[in-house]
């Protein structure tokens, strides 16, 4: 129980920065000529990672698993996509944010993690989606969230990506 208390407040922890940092930043932008898109389906990966939270923690209460036996592959997992999530932070500074915000006329970030991946930050949130919940025992959370990540990414979120990149 302690490790899915202290898991369960640094994910929290760690969520409510990035959206502070990402109102700070869209702030910023918009007021340096940055236009926003894709904000009608954005409530979408909010529902999507409030019910991983809620669900790696009440299938850890109901079904009390044990910690699976590659217990350490998940946790050496988990910290490489943080060290690449903050990686992606840092590299884009006041560029980056959860929302898709282009700036009409700037080219594409090719420094840090961007120089080899096109989209670090979601490679590390697909690692954590799975990695998280099976390091608590709660595989069925790890697969149902990242099946939707999956379609939310690929069919949503990166097809809205390019189109704003296209704008």
């Amino acid at each position: 129980m302690i490790l899915l208390t202290v898991i369960t407040t640094l994910v929290v922890a760690q969520r409510l920065s990035e959206l502070a940092l990402a109102r700070r930043n869209l702030k910023w932008a918009l007021a340096h000529g940055a236009i926003e898109y894709g904000a009608d389906h954005y409530w979408l990966f909010v529902v999507l990672h409030s019910g991983w939270l809620v669900g790696f923690n009440l299938e850890w209460w109901i079904t009390k698993p044990t910690a699976p036996a590659i217990w350490p592959l998940l946790l050496v997992g988990i910290v490489l996509a943080q060290i690449l999530r903050y990686w992606a932070i840092t590299s884009l500074g006041k560029y980056w944010n959860t929302r898709i915000v282009v700036f009409p006329g700037d080219a594409l970030v090719k420094t840090g993690p961007y120089r080899y991946l096109k989209h670090p930050n979601y490679l590390a949130v697909v690692i954590e989606l799975a990695a998280i919940p099976l390091l608590l025992g709660s595989w069925r959370t790890a697969v149902v969230a990242s099946l939707l990540n999956a379609i939310m990414l690929f069919f949503i979120r990166i097809p809205a990506e390019q189109q704003a990149l296209k704008q």
